[in-house]
């Protein structure tokens, strides 16, 4: 394995590019406190415990809770869903050892990120984990009301790549407050005067 299974980047030998890996860490850490969100969005703010409301695809009125979260927070949802990685990522590393028992959403979530490292570099369904908690968290945010950031497109890389002069030119993007790292040449703008230079020298009709 040479590329990062997620995004395709070349990893040195790891299943998961660092970025990545830093990406999911953020990710493990906010599901629980996304799931203590739906947990406040179980009955739709339009109405009242006191009231009876359609859900969706119901003949006559249901219970006032919201199924779209049911949905997220029942059999298959989010905290099975994380509790099932967990059970495969101790399978894969100690097959000795009996399988964890259910310990509740957090608790799970933190034990995986304490094991991102060997996950990253040893796990070979690292990309599958990562993708499927990327999409937890958006199906959690489309619910809350707090869509995923954009990537924000800040230019091209300027970064002389060879002893000809030759400039890299790949489009930049990164989420916000992520390190502007290019894709390509792995070149960083981290410093205030990076990203002056960057600014400078981007061709007219990129700007």
């Amino acid at each position: 394995m040479t590329t990062c299974e997620l995004c395709g980047d070349d990893t040195g030998g790891r299943y998961l590019c660092e970025r990545d890996t830093v990406a999911l860490a953020g990710r493990l850490a906010e599901l629980p406190l996304l799931y203590d969100e739906l947990v406040q969005c179980l009955v739709p703010r339009r109405s009242g415990f006191g009231e009876i409301v359609a859900t969706r695809g119901a003949a006559g009125p249901r219970s006032p809770l919201n199924e779209d979260v049911l949905d997220e927070m029942g059999t298959g949802g989010m905290a099975a869903v994380v509790h099932s990685w967990r059970v495969d990522v101790q399978r894969v590393r100690w097959p000795q050892h009996s399988a964890p028992p259910p310990g509740g959403l957090g608790a799970d979530a933190r034990w995986l990120a304490m094991e991102l490292e060997w996950i990253a570099e040893h796990y070979p369904a690292a990309g599958e984990l990562a993708r499927e908690v990327r999409e937890l968290e958006r199906a959690a945010r489309s619910v809350v009301g707090d869509p995923v950031p954009r990537r924000q497109r800040l230019g091209l890389c300027v970064a002389v790549t060879d002893d000809a002069g030759t400039v890299c030119g790949a489009v930049l993007s990164r989420l916000p407050g992520e390190t502007l790292r290019c894709r390509w040449c792995r070149t960083e703008y981290r410093t205030e005067q990076d990203l002056l230079l960057l600014q400078f020298h981007q061709p007219k009709e990129a700007v």
